[in-house]
């Protein structure tokens, strides 16, 4: 048995450690946070909002082709945090599957549906030894027929929960405490105090000032139901108005 981390339980993903633990699991949740990003989805009355970093690695790049905000049909979004390669293969196969859904029943699939299909997508991959853990956090978001707003998160190990607010990637706990304080007596935020809420989470976590390019902002609204990802000029109407709060 090798020495070094796990002494060697960290060689396959389907053997657990003497603890019970599966090292390769919790190496791909380790994957999200090396990223160096951090997404914010907070839901509100009548709306859902997610924001993470827009971070362009290179100078050449052309930055609209930087994203981790994608739509899997007109009215479903997906935000990932980690792997930018996992996550378009992800996509790719949620689209698939949301278009097979949409042949098969004659609606559209529901948030949860979805939610559930990238959970035990990634469960099934905990547990065959020639497969390797998407390194990625998916936060699902659209507006429920019967249920209103909807804002899942998805992780490598096959959780899947629906949140009041959430938070994934880098700095993620200090996101959830300042987000849990918002959240304690269950407001029913509008969509602009959706918006503002996500983005002033991100701002006191990273303890910075954004330019509007800096991050991307994907909504969906009750009264139209569409995914949207906010232009670079609406973004800057949401902070213009958090500064002239604070």
């Amino acid at each position: 048995m090798s020495r070094g981390s796990g002494g060697g339980y960290d060689r396959h993903i389907t053997i657990f450690s003497p603890e019970g633990r599966l090292y390769q699991v919790e190496y791909a949740f380790k994957a999200v946070k090396a990223s160096g990003i951090t997404s914010i989805g907070v839901r509100g009355a009548d709306s859902v909002c997610v924001v993470t970093q827009k971070k362009v690695p290179d100078k050449l790049l052309d930055q609209t082709s930087v994203t981790h905000l994608f739509h899997v049909t007109k009215y479903l979004g997906l935000l990932t945090t980690g792997i930018t390669a996992d996550a378009r293969t992800l996509v790719q196969q949620a689209r698939n599957k949301a278009a097979d859904f949409r042949f098969r029943y004659g609606y559209e699939m529901p948030v949860d549906v979805l939610a559930r299909w990238i959970a035990d997508k990634s469960q099934v991959y905990t547990q065959h030894a020639y497969m390797r853990p998407l390194g990625i956090i998916a936060m699902v978001l659209g507006i429920d027929e019967e249920k209103g707003p909807q804002l899942f998160k998805c992780d490598p190990a096959g959780h899947f929960f629906g949140h009041k607010a959430t938070s994934a990637g880098s700095k993620d706990q200090e996101a959830i405490n300042f987000l849990e304080k918002k959240m304690k007596n269950d407001p029913a935020f509008t969509y602009e105090e959706t918006v503002q809420t996500a983005i002033s989470a991100l701002q006191s976590v990273l303890q910075e000032d954004f330019k509007a390019s800096e991050i991307e902002v994907g909504v969906v609204r009750k009264e139209d139901p569409v995914f949207k990802v906010l232009s670079t000029e609406e973004i800057d109407e949401h902070l213009t108005a958090i500064s002239e709060r604070d």
